[in-house]
């Protein structure tokens, strides 16, 4: 019978979703074995301490959100465009992995905080250069508003279709702003 491999990625994405389940404290070592199905062992094997899962983690957003920066690079539509349209929650990898970023943010990890400051420092950059970098605050601040205003409506599991017209409304903003 064959055995389940051991994969990096399933501790990971484990731990990712106990930090967004039950926070940084209940994410212990023991609680993302059981999560990820994996002996303990086999969670030491790739990560010898909880320290080095978030190490991980916050690599795993940084790679993310590259990835997003690039694609928000190269949006026909323009940077600040491209950041409302993805300001709703949509389950990616990347939703996953800022959320559980989130969560260790919340508890004063410091290395979290200086990558969260340092990606949202790269999303001013871009919308500054398509809205100019007088309104490149207005323009996060809307994204990041209907992010969490959907959130605390109806969580990571709601229907992002209810926030689609507000999507629609603060692009039209965007517009003026362009003007």
């Amino acid at each position: 019978m064959a055995r389940k491999p051991v994969a990096r990625d399933a501790v990971l994405d484990a731990f990712e979703e106990l930090l967004i389940d039950v926070g940084e404290r209940a994410a212990t070592l023991d609680a993302v074995a059981r999560r990820a199905g994996v002996s303990k062992g086999g969670l030491l094997y790739h990560f010898p301490n909880k320290e080095a899962l978030i190490t991980a983690t916050l690599e795993r957003l940084d790679r993310l959100a590259g990835e997003d920066l690039a694609a928000m690079a190269d949006a026909k539509e323009g940077a600040a465009a491209y950041f409302i349209r993805s300001s709703l929650w949509s389950d990616t990898p990347m939703d996953r992995s800022f959320v559980a970023a989130t969560r260790l943010a919340e508890v004063a990890h410091e290395e979290a905080r200086r990558r969260f400051a340092a990606i949202q420092q790269h999303w001013l950059d871009l919308i500054g250069k398509d809205v100019g970098t007088a309104m490149a605050k207005a323009v996060l601040y809307m994204g990041d508003g209907l992010y969490f205003n959907a959130m605390w409506e109806s969580g990571p599991s709601g229907n992002p279709g209810n926030r689609r017209e507000d999507v629609e409304e603060l692009l039209a903003a965007v517009e003026r702003l362009r003007g």
